[in-house]
């Protein structure tokens, strides 16, 4: 109850406005009569310049000053890369200055004071937009900016946007890593040149129809020649081990050159914890029940390499570089299970024993190329780019198991069991595609491009037992599984604003073909289809602060390359994983109609429907006592809720994001070890996010935010997981003028995250219990040199199909 009451008063606080008595008003534009938004407007005495009152433009370019006495003033604007704007003001009524322009500097950069601000959210057509430039927010890593963003939620180990999996651009480049090394690359990455986030909930056609929801982090504007980079370095103590990470960036611009280098790399360990318990049932009878102590260790030293080479030809063509490389060398690669199974009969009684060690290393290499090439056209906005990519992807894996299977109190094992297992994927992608843009007037645009793909995937398996220490193949689980693919796509978009209304139309159409060819059983899968992919999105503006927006599209994802093999790659003696090569791509419809009201306050009413998903599923064989992690086509889900965003001032020093969301879910899935019955699972589900960041000091150089993140029980397939609460506190000193920032903190201060996850249904019944370092104190450094005023022209590649590697 103090909760929620303590919720409203905040909402209510966030409404109260003051009366003013006079006010200054105006509009801010480049030469070329473009809005310049969060330039700095401040308003001062005339005869000591002492502050009076200040502000920022908005998106649009406004300004605003209110509760302004009877006087003379100086009033001056002032925006990175422009000359200061500065004029005297006799005030005795409500001034509108209408526009002012502002002539651009594009050398000098002394002087020039960046204000600390508050983030702003602005709803576009197609997307939402946090804005963070030059905010409080700014000298945070990428990936706390994300766990800031309207709606999106990054929780154990993954970022999600709607219970879905976004695909992360920068600049319209993706990001082409795992959901943990893009949290890695993203952790490492300072927030410093980050100008916005946009949160592209349904893509338009100009985005790949593969995958949902799209997270595109905007870097700013480059503005002037000159060097600039930065050291960083973040420390985590977890439960176990420690955890490191460390990078450096580079830029360097000239007048027709832009490079940029970021070298990053990661040493850590992490540790996991399980406790699983499993009843093998034969006609409703449990006949006997594993109960496992699971301990892993997982050391990596994951290498991150990304740079661009932009080249101006002439102020009409522009050339570009791109690569984007890991490293996962087998050196720093390793893994160590450590597992312990009691066995009990049907009256709980310890009937056996057995201990299974796995030791694996790994060794990945991802790296990707591209070149761009972009003309402008003799009309402004028009433009012709194109761009040709080629990914190698190459990674290893070898494991030594070993179990002893023991009676009970007997120290020596009555047998032994042992088999090694040595498995590759190399990945070769090709990639050309085309984009042409032309604005038909000012309030009209259109787009179109071609794509065409070409993936060549060759897997291998080798697996082999030891019999009286002597090695042998084991010919049934050993196969090489070769895949091909190629895809062609094209896509075209309109797009209209009026005063009140704006309109985004687009199709995208994808034909693929594939092939699969299993060698060991000379299985050869051949598939193609055509699907069609419309967009459509409508916003309407009531008022300056209140809009109403509905959007619609279908989206596809197609099955990852390694969830396609159909070998077994066993874990141990009683467990393996294994794919199908006739997996579907999975079809989504999705909907959102949303209504923003006082600009801070945004509801959203979503539906979405998923055809043919592909997930893995855990089945136990109750005959054989084997666990198989399946992945599998389930029949569909079905989700639908309602979420609340806010992010709002609460006072000069404090403010608040709230995300809220409750919504239900339903997931029908076939019981393969039961008669392939089909079964529904679903539940209704909260989840609940409150950011309070403070800022204290004249020069708001020193930042505290607390997080508070609960999520009820959920599911996922035939899994129910426990609810889980986690308690964040960081503090952030910037030093030197903004050259410097140093943090510390403590995240799931009170240990809340970790999950109980439960499937239980026909003759399945498996509990696990799972427990990581997720209470970590965490101490950070960045530091910026050179002229670090400079904003990096960092992009990445923008291939979907990269995606799939993992």
């Amino acid at each position: 109850m103090i909760k929620q009451s303590t919720t409203y008063f905040l909402f209510l606080f966030s409404l109260v406005s003051f009366s003013q008595e006079y006010s200054i008003s105006g509009n801010l534009k480049d030469i070329d009569k473009k809005s310049i938004a969060f330039a700095n407007v401040v308003l001062l005495e005339p005869e000591n310049a002492s502050l009076i009152q200040g502000t920022t433009t908005d998106d649009s370019g406004n300004f605003l000053l209110k509760n302004i006495k009877k006087g003379t003033y100086i009033l001056k604007i002032s925006f990175l890369g422009f000359n200061d704007y500065s004029s005297e003001i006799e005030l005795n009524k409500d001034l509108d200055l209408n526009t002012i322009i502002l002539k651009e500097n594009l050398q000098q950069l002394d002087g020039i004071t960046i204000v600390s601000k508050r983030p702003t959210i602005k709803r576009m057509v197609d997307r939402l937009v946090f804005n963070v430039e030059n905010s409080t927010l700014s000298n945070n890593n990428v990936l706390d900016l994300l766990k800031h963003t309207p709606g999106v939620l990054v929780y154990d180990g993954s970022i999600t946007i709607k219970q879905s999996t976004p695909t992360i651009y920068i600049n319209d480049r993706k990001v082409h890593l795992s959901t943990s090394e893009v949290q890695q690359l993203l952790e490492g990455t300072s927030a410093n040149n980050i100008k916005s986030i946009e949160v592209i909930t349904n893509p338009p056609a100009k985005y790949e129809a593969e995958g949902g929801s799209v997270l595109n982090i905007i870097t700013s504007k480059n503005i002037i020649s000159g060097y600039n980079g930065s050291v960083f370095g973040n420390y985590k103590q977890g439960s176990e081990f420690p955890k490191y990470s460390f990078g450096t960036s580079h830029f360097f611009k000239t007048k027709k050159l832009n490079t940029y280098v970021n070298y990053s790399i990661s040493p850590r360990k992490d540790y996991r914890h399980n406790d699983e318990f499993i009843n093998f049932i034969d006609d409703n009878e449990i006949t006997t029940s594993w109960e496992t102590d699971f301990k892993r260790v997982r050391r990596s030293e994951n290498q991150n390499i990304n740079a661009n080479i932009d080249y101006e030809i002439n102020e009409n063509n522009n050339l570009g570089f791109s690569t984007n490389m890991l490293i996962s060398p087998r050196k720093g690669t390793k893994t160590g299970i450590n597992s312990l199974t009691q066995v009990f009969d049907t009256n709980k009684n310890l009937d056996s024993t057995f201990h299974t060690t796995n030791m694996a290393v790994d060794e990945t290499f991802n790296l990707a190329f591209t070149l761009d090439y972009a003309h402008k056209f003799k009309k402004e906005g028009e433009k012709l780019s194109a761009s040709l990519h080629h990914t190698y992807y190459d990674s290893s894996n070898f494991q030594d198991v070993i179990t002893g299977y023991f009676l009970p109190n007997d120290e020596d094992s009555f047998r032994d069991n042992r088999f090694q297992t040595f498995s590759s994927q190399n990945i070769k992608l090709y990639t050309g595609q085309i984009d042409y843009e032309l604005p038909i007037n000012e309030s009209s645009h259109f787009e179109s491009g071609i794509k065409i793909s070409k993936i060549k995937s060759e897997s291998i398996l080798n697996q082999f037992t030891f019999e009286s220490d002597i090695k042998n193949e084991d010919l049934q689980n050993s196969d090489v599984f070769l895949y091909d693919e190629m895809n062609y796509a094209a896509y075209a978009s309109y797009s209209k604003d009026w005063d009140k209304w704006s309109l985004k139309l687009g199709l995208r159409s994808e034909y693929t073909n594939i092939k699969g060819n299993s060698l060991s059983t000379n299985q050869i899968n051949n598939s193609d289809y055509l699907k069609f992919f419309p967009s459509f999105y409508l916003l309407n503006r009531i008022n300056n602060e209140n809009e109403i927006y509905f959007n619609y599209n279908k989206r596809i994802y197609r099955p990852r390359y390694a969830k396609l093999n159909p070998f077994k790659y066993f874990l141990n003696n009683n467990s393996y994983i294994t794919g199908d090569p006739n997996l579907k791509p999975e079809i989504d419809d999705n909907f959102i109609l949303g209504y923003t009201f006082n600009k801070d306050y945004t509801f959203e009413l979503y539906y979405m429907f998923e055809n043919d998903p592909t997930i893995q599923i855990t089945y136990q064989n109750n005959n054989d006592k084997l666990l198989k992690y399946v992945n599998t086509n389930i029949n569909q889900s079905i989700s639908y809720g309602l979420e609340f965003t806010t992010y709002t001032s609460i006072s000069k020093n404090w403010n608040l994001y709230l995300y809220s969301s409750i919504y239900y879910y339903e997931q029908q899935f076939y019981a393969k070890e039961s008669n392939n019955e089909l079964l529904s699972n679903e539940k209704w589900s909260t989840y609940l996010q409150i950011i309070n960041y403070f800022t204290f000091l004249k020069d708001k150089s020193l930042i505290a935010d607390i997080s508070l993140l609960y999520i009820s029980p959920f599911i996922t397939g035939p899994i129910n997981i426990n609810s889980s609460t986690g308690l964040d506190i960081n503090l952030r000193k910037t030093l030197w003028n903004n050259k410097a920032s140093l943090s510390i903190g403590l995240t799931d201060v009170f240990n809340g995250m970790n999950s109980t996850q439960v499937t239980k249904y026909l003759n399945q019944d498996i509990l696990l219990k799972s427990r990581l370092e997720n209470r970590l104190f965490v101490f950070g450094f960045n530091y910026k040199f050179g002229n670090f005023r400079l904003n990096s022209n960092k992009k990445e590649i923008d291939l979907i199909e990269r995606e799939r590697l993992n």
